[in-house]
C-alpha cells in the first residue's frame, strides 16, 4: 500500500513589524528628542545662574544688589525686603523709600493697591523699567517708548542728584510725559530714560529705564553707586520690593475665561505656527514622485490586482480615469510597432497618422475619438471602449504566424 505523503504545512507570514523595523524607524526621532532635551537642560543650567538673586539686596551675585545695601547701611538707611504687597505698603510713609524692581511682573489688581497705598503717602516710590504693562495704573502720565541700549549717558538736567553723579549707566526704556512738574534727564536720543514725578504730598516717583546700575558688578562704575545712594538713601527707611507669583494678592479675583489667561502675545504666535504648517504641508507635498515598490508579505496575482483596482475605479465612478488608463496602454504598446518613439507616443499628431497609415488609411478622426476622445459617459461605453482599444491592438500586432515567416 502506497501512501502519499502529506503536504508540509505552508509557511506563514508575519506582517507585524519587528523589534529591529520599529527601533530602525523611530531611532532618528529619539535621538533627535534626546539632543534637543539635553540642548534644553544645558541652556537652563548656564542660564539659570544668571538670573538667580536677580536685584535681591542679600545677593552677592553678579546681577545681584547686596553692594547697594550695604553701602546704604552704612550711611544708616534700614533696608527691608518685602515679596508680598501687603509687607512692601505696610510702612508706607513720609519717611519711606519703596522699591519697586519688577513693575510689570504685578498684576492689575496689584497695581491699584500700590498706586492707593502710595498716593498722597509722602514718600518715594521708585519703579524700575516699568513698561506699558504697568505705566497706566503706577504713573498714568507716563508713556514708554522704544527701547535702547544701556551705555554711560550724561545727565543733560539741572537736578542736583543727576550733576552730584555725572554720566551713569542707563538706557533701556524711554519715556515720554505730560505731566505739569517732572525732571527728566539722562536722555538717549531725545527722550529720557529717568523720570521724577514729585506730587502735592511732597512724595515724588522715580522711574529708572533700566536696573543695571544697581547691580553688584555695576554699582562702582561711573556715577551709578552716586545716584543709587541719593535715589535710594533719601529717607532713613527702604522697603526693597521684591514682586512674586507667590503673593496671595497676586489673583485679580473673578472669573477669568481661558483667553484671559494666556500671554498677550498668543495670536502673533498662533498666527506663526498656522504659517509654518502651512510652509510645512507645502513642502512635503510639492511632488507626489514616483510610486515606492513595497516587498508585500504574499504574492498576489496580477489578475486579483487588476479586478481590485477596476473595483475601486468602478465604485468611485472613475470612468475617465479607467479610460485614460486603457488608452495610455493601448498607445503606449502600440507606438514601437510604428515607429513612433516613446516620447511621442502620446502626441495625437503623430500616433493617429502612423495608425491610419499602417491600417492602409483608415479614418484618422475615428481614430484619434479612439485613441484621445472623451471619457464614456456609462459603464457599457467603457467596455465598448475597451473592446474597440483591444480590437484595433490586434490589427496592428502582428500575429505569431507573420512572426514565424519574418527571415
Amino acid at each position: 500500500m502506497t501512501t502519499t505523503p502529506s503536504a508540509a504545512p505552508a509557511a506563514t507570514t508575519s506582517v507585524s513589524p519587528t523589534f529591529r523595523q520599529v527601533w530602525n524607524r523611530a531611532r532618528g526621532l529619539l535621538l533627535a528628542a534626546a539632543v534637543l532635551a539635553l540642548a534644553g537642560l544645558v541652556i537652563a543650567a548656564l542660564r539659570s545662574g544668571e538670573q538667580h538673586g536677580r536685584l535681591d539686596p542679600r545677593s552677592a551675585d553678579r546681577y545681584g544688589s547686596r553692594a547697594a545695601a550695604e553701602l546704604l547701611a552704612d550711611r544708616g538707611v534700614e533696608t527691608t525686603v518685602a515679596t508680598t504687597l501687603a509687607d512692601a505698603t505696610a510702612a508706607m510713609g513720609p519717611d519711606t523709600t519703596l522699591l519697586v524692581t519688577n513693575p510689570d511682573l504685578l498684576s492689575a489688581r496689584q497695581q491699584s493697591a500700590l498706586r492707593a497705598a502710595t498716593s498722597g503717602s509722602g514718600g518715594r516710590t521708585v519703579l524700575l523699567a516699568p513698561g506699558p504693562a504697568s505705566l497706566d495704573t503706577l504713573a498714568p502720565d507716563v508713556r514708554a517708548v522704544e527701547p535702547t541700549s544701556v551705555r554711560p549717558l550724561q545727565p543733560s538736567c539741572d537736578a542736583p542728584y543727576a550733576r552730584r553723579a555725572g554720566d551713569v549707566e542707563l538706557g533701556g526704556i524711554t519715556y515720554t510725559t505730560s505731566a505739569p512738574t517732572v525732571e527728566a534727564c539722562y536722555p538717549s536720543g531725545e527722550l529720557p530714560t529717568l523720570l521724577r514725578l514729585p506730587d502735592d504730598s511732597g512724595g515724588d516717583a522715580v522711574l529708572l529705564g533700566a536696573p543695571d546700575l544697581l547691580y553688584n558688578d555695576r554699582l562702582d562704575e561711573h556715577g551709578n553707586a552716586s545716584l543709587a545712594l541719593q535715589l535710594l538713601g533719601s529717607r532713613p527707611h527702604l522697603v526693597w520690593y521684591l514682586p512674586s507669583l507667590d503673593d496671595a494678592s497676586a489673583g485679580d479675583g473673578g472669573d477669568q475665561s481661558f483667553f484671559d489667561l494666556i500671554p498677550p502675545g498668543w495670536k502673533w504666535g498662533t498666527l506663526q505656527l498656522a504659517v509654518a504648517a502651512a510652509l510645512a504641508a507645502l513642502w512635503r507635498a510639492r511632488r507626489l514622485g514616483p510610486l515606492v515598490p513595497e516587498r508585500l508579505p504574499v504574492v498576489v496575482p496580477a489578475s486579483e490586482a487588476t479586478e481590485g483596482r477596476a473595483r475601486l475605479y468602478r465604485q468611485a465612478n472613475a470612468r475617465d480615469r479607467a479610460a485614460d488608463e486603457l488608452r495610455s496602454a493601448t498607445r503606449t504598446r502600440l507606438a514601437p510597432l510604428l515607429g513612433v518613439s516613446a516620447s511621442r507616443a502620446h502626441d495625437p499628431e503623430v500616433l493617429c497618422p502612423a495608425v491610419a497609415a499602417h491600417l492602409g488609411g483608415d479614418d484618422a478622426p475615428r481614430l484619434y475619438a479612439l485613441l484621445f476622445g472623451p471619457a464614456p459617459t456609462d459603464d457599457g461605453a467603457l467596455v465598448r471602449l475597451a473592446d474597440e482599444l483591444d480590437s484595433l491592438e490586434h490589427r496592428i500586432t502582428p500575429s505569431p504566424r507573420d512572426k514565424d515567416r519574418t527571415p
